[in-house]
């Protein structure tokens, strides 16, 4: 307990010192250049990113670098060699923080991040299935070939979640394994796979579409309470969303009922500068309407989209812009404090964990084991065993 009040007094301190001099801040004061890492240059997350690098550019003079990693270990590398602070992430970013799939391995653990800010588009997340594949509900994926991204929980993860859905496992369908997520969208395209994730705006869809196998998007019926069930059961992050904004050629009629979740989720270490962390901030939230329609699905950058209590701890420089603009709420510093609770309890678990002599799988195992009485003893829930 000592450890913690001391921890929090801390923090609390931080936090006065650092609204003290940003609350007057009325310009944004960003580095002549910049860097995020994001998906691969062929996904929707690159090619936002590079629509508000442009803003960047003409409205700030500040040059923006978009380090792209093929899969969710690889965007997360700069941020934890500190050649970068921030990146766009997926929800393999919540992986991180966890200490959990790939980043149970010993060379992570559970990482501090913090939200600065995040895209909820009027787009969706969902599995992007050829045509011809003969599927309409998602239980229809059963004996599919689908594909299995190597060193990507996120996208596999989700899936996962897709076909708890539907009531299968992987183990009812036909995994096919592919590097990355660029050649996940190629194996479907030639005919290698079935069935991919993917934002139903991301670029190569239209291609998809486009081709002899053509595109269909599975409808995920807001009314089926025990489906929904099971998926979140996986992934709790899945949110039951009226999908708006998908690529033409799909065969679905208009708008229809499916799954979203912010993406990307701009993340940054403690290591970002709160000048940083501060500005950008503030520039994309006042300058949507040069950003909105300079990429794909970008309306969700609005500050009346920003989920301010989330699956992350805001930054402090953010929040205390979100106080200037009256958006951040008593109910959102509480969920804030309970991440940041929650963060302290992973920290504190890992370094336990990494007093013990178990390499491996071994490790990897007890960690899990640790993670989660370490959880449970403080009273908050576990999602991953």
């Amino acid at each position: 307990m000592k450890t913690m009040k001391s921890i929090r007094r801390g923090a609390l301190s931080s936090l006065m010192l650092l609204l003290a001099g940003t609350a007057q801040a009325a310009n944004v004061e960003l580095p002549r250049g910049i860097s995020w890492t994001a998906f691969g240059t062929t996904s929707s997350g690159y090619a936002q990113s590079v629509g508000i690098g442009q803003m960047l550019k003409s409205k700030y003079d500040s040059n923006l670098r978009i380090i792209p990693g093929e899969n969710d270990v690889a965007r997360m590398v700069p941020l934890k060699g500190g050649q970068s602070h921030i990146c766009a992430c997926g929800i393999a970013s919540y992986f991180a923080q966890e200490g959990v799939l790939m980043f149970a391995d010993k060379r992570w653990g559970p990482q501090r991040l913090y939200s600065l800010f995040n895209n909820v588009g009027n787009n969706g997340q969902t599995a992007a299935i050829a045509a011809d594949a003969g599927v309409r509900e998602v239980a229809d994926l059963k004996g599919k070939r689908i594909t299995w991204l190597k060193a990507s929980p996120a996208n596999n993860t989700n899936m996962a979640a897709l076909l708890a859905f539907g009531g299968l496992t992987w183990d009812d369908v036909e995994k096919v394994e592919v590097p990355g997520w660029k050649q996940s969208m190629e194996a479907v395209l030639n005919g290698q796979a079935d069935a991919a994730w993917a934002s139903t705006l991301s670029g190569p869809l239209n291609r998809l579409a486009a081709s002899p196998r053509g595109l269909y998007f599975p409808q995920l019926p807001h009314d089926d309470k025990a489906a929904w069930t099971r998926a979140q059961a996986v992934a709790p992050w899945f949110a039951p969303s009226r999908v708006e904004a998908f690529v033409k050629g799909a065969n679905v009629d208009g708008p229809y009922e499916g799954m979203n979740y912010p993406y990307p989720l701009f993340v940054a270490t403690a290591a970002a500068p709160d000048t940083l962390a501060y500005g950008l901030t503030k520039a994309i939230m006042e300058n949507f309407d040069g950003i909105k329609d300079a990429g794909p699905s970008m309306s969700g950058y609005a500050l009346d989209r920003q989920f301010l209590s989330y699956i992350f701890p805001y930054h402090p420089s953010a929040i205390a812009y979100y106080k200037e603009k009256g958006t951040w709420t008593e109910a959102d510093q509480a969920a804030n404090d309970g991440l940041l609770k929650r963060q302290d309890v992973l920290a504190e678990a890992w370094q336990a964990m990494l007093k013990r002599d178990l390499q491996g799988e071994a490790f990897e195992a007890e960690w899990m084991k640790v993670r989660a009485a370490a959880l449970e003893a403080a009273g908050l829930p576990v999602i991953f065993r």
